[in-house]
């Protein structure tokens, strides 16, 4: 006995439960401000690393300073767990977070 394919007819709109939805490029690292770190020390970081002008990398630097945190970078979850390993290299408070 043999079975025939069945066609499954999607509306519009609707997705297969087995499609990726959304690709994993949502990421940031965060760098947190801390009592350590010359200002001046975090500027130079972002430039050098980063490769940020001065301009935001100062920026930045500002918001972490002000704000308590910056988001630095964005990208897959493996590039930004490299990129916090790189600020924790450099001496400053970083982790990874999903940007949904």
């Amino acid at each position: 006995m043999s079975v025939a394919p069945v066609e499954i007819e999607r509306t519009e709109g609707e997705t297969s439960p087995f499609e990726e939805t959304s690709p994993d490029t949502p990421w940031v690292t965060i760098v947190h401000n801390d009592p350590v770190n010359l200002m001046s020390y975090v500027e130079y970081v972002f430039q050098s690393y980063f490769g940020y002008s001065k301009d935001k990398a100062k920026k930045l630097m500002l918001d972490v300073h002000h704000k308590g945190r910056a988001s630095v970078s964005a990208g897959t979850r493996e590039e930004m767990e490299r990129d916090v390993q790189a600020m924790h290299g450099y001496g400053l408070w970083a982790t990874l977070q999903h940007d949904k």
